[in-house]
């Protein structure tokens, strides 16, 4: 099955078989993939170049892995825009995904000096601290870390962030959302985050944090968010 004799590495033209079974719907959306040890035996080659092949394919997005499991076909990446300013329950609503979170941990704090200067607090002011782990369709997409000045939501409990926070912020708080400000970088995963999201260590993420205002320039919140590689992709239209 494989040209031993191209010039083409080993692991691309497995790279290429896996590929086209896919595009062909061999294997389906979700399905597993063989084993490192059933694909060495099919191609004979190492379990070496195998691996190298399936790992190229999981940061392409075309896989995915879950420790225990195997390694399944990804579906298509979640496409977010990078104009509009919207929240994690309305993006997967508008996408047809059902959008669900567990609450790792919620509390009330003394913010950090970077935080409380971001958000333009006051000595002594307390902000509250959710952290959730955000899913489209009960697939883990993302890590949530979420500050928020306890003065402007006093209210805040865990039975709000079970749906949308803009929601509450918009229709609770009679507050009016603005715009946000937001920086993008790329990492490898933290052994923590990296059994939340259900990916090996080392594998790519995507960090951004977020400071969004309401309409009068005021600071609401501060969102740190982890997103994995594999399943998120941000869309961004340039004009000149």
């Amino acid at each position: 099955m494989l040209d031993k004799q191209s010039p083409v590495p080993m692991y691309v033209q497995i790279e290429e078989h896996l590929k086209l079974r896919i595009l062909q719907d061999e294997f389906s959306i979700g399905a597993a993939i063989p084993s490192e040890r059933e694909l060495s035996e099919m191609f004979s080659v190492s379990r070496m170049t195998v691996r190298q092949s399936i790992t190229n394919l999981v940061n392409d997005g075309l896989l995915y892995r879950e420790k225990g499991r195997g390694t399944f076909v990804a579906p298509p990446k979640v496409e977010q825009p990078l104009s509009g300013l919207t929240s994690f329950t309305e993006d997967m609503l508008a996408r047809g995904m059902t959008p669900s979170n567990t609450l790792v941990s919620f509390e009330k704090m003394m913010p950090e000096l970077g935080i409380a200067q971001k958000l333009q607090l006051d000595e002594g002011d307390e902000v509250f601290l959710v952290k959730r782990i955000r899913y489209a369709d009960d697939k883990p997409m993302a890590i949530e870390k979420t500050y928020l000045p306890v003065k402007l939501v006093p209210k805040m409990d865990k039975d709000v962030l079970d749906g949308s926070l803009y929601s509450f912020i918009e229709k609770d708080r009679q507050m009016t959302i603005s715009h946000a400000l937001q920086r993008m970088e790329a990492a490898l995963v933290k052994k923590e985050d990296a059994d939340f999201l259900q990916i090996d260590v080392p594998s790519a993420i995507l960090i951004i944090e977020r400071i969004s205002y309401l309409t009068n320039d005021i600071p609401f919140e501060i969102v740190r968010s982890t997103y994995r590689a594999d399943r998120y992709q941000f869309l961004s239209e340039i004009r000149r």
